[in-house]
């Protein structure tokens, strides 16, 4: 999810977007995104969802270099009423919320050096942009994302943004999704990293459960290395379905009664896929500091 803080940096208009900049990309830059794609478009051949892999044919977004937002829109807007905008980094929840609300993703412009090719803390713009924007052009989950923006508005008024991030974070960031032919991975958080779209498929550390929104929205998650569970939806039609039709009022007044679930946790109730060894975690938490 975004941040709290409220202070617009300068030049930021008042929704916190500002120019890509496209023409300030360095060759370099453009280099870094062209070996990211590359090896993240070989490596999900067969692990990702095939909706993203459509997606990166309808956004052409095999060409080489750093998409430029205007060209990307053009495509984006004619498939599903979307665009991407640019902000300076991490936007406020409302602002965030606002524009999902609105079917406009925002970005960040920057992109990782080559140093930071495998892992950084702040999403960047093949984080953004490659991670999330192909899913964009599939009119289903093209329109979940709108139903979590407009959904967020109104958990910002009950106070409970905390635990509707949850769900963002099991689905839009770290999900995976059953089909005929298996797991296959969507959540951006995966799909835009090497080490983690191998690990959260074919490890046998994380456990990995049937999708439960009240199950998700109780769960605590890793911000600091790999997820020890990840949540599996039947379909992006059935996400968009239990979203649009659950009130979510009463929801989070029973939730805020209740105690959070560890991110480990197997309960009675699960559907358990995969139930997971947790060596990686453990042998994370065994190593000296």
């Amino acid at each position: 999810m975004e941040k709290d803080a409220d202070t617009r940096p300068p030049g930021a208009a008042e929704d916190w977007t500002i120019p890509q900049g496209w023409d300030r990309y360095s060759a370099a830059d453009h280099a870094t995104w062209d070996r990211l794609f590359e090896r993240q478009a070989q490596m999900l051949q067969g692990r990702v969802v095939p909706q993203f892999l459509d997606g990166l044919d309808i956004l052409r977004m095999d060409r080489p270099g750093i998409p430029e937002f205007a060209a990307l829109n053009d495509r984006l807007m004619a498939a599903t009423g979307w665009q991407v905008v640019a902000v300076p980094g991490l936007v406020p929840d409302r602002i965030f919320f606002d524009h999902l609300a609105h079917r406009r993703f925002p970005a960040g412009r920057f992109i990782r050096t080559p140093e930071q090719e495998d892992y950084l803390q702040e999403p960047d713009i093949f984080h953004d942009v490659f991670g999330h924007v192909p899913l964009l052009a599939n009119p289903v989950f093209a329109d979940y994302m709108q139903a979590y923006g407009r959904g967020g508005l109104r958990a910002d008024g009950l106070g409970a943004i905390a635990k509707l991030a949850r769900l963002y974070w099991y689905t839009v960031e770290f999900g995976l999704i059953a089909t005929g032919e298996g797991l296959r991975l969507y959540g951006a958080g995966i799909v835009s990293s090497n080490a983690e779209s191998r690990f959260a498929l074919e490890d046998p550390s994380p456990h990995r459960l049937g999708f439960d929104l009240r199950r998700i929205m109780r769960t605590r998650y890793r911000i600091d290395d790999f997820q020890q569970s990840y949540f599996v939806i039947d379909s992006f039609e059935d996400l968009l379905a239990q979203t649009t039709q659950t009130d979510f009022a009463p929801l989070y007044a029973d939730l805020a009664t209740l105690p959070d679930h560890e991110t480990d946790s197997i309960l009675p109730g699960d559907r358990v896929l995969t139930r997971g060894t947790q060596a990686y975690a453990r042998h994370k938490e065994e190593e000296p500091l």
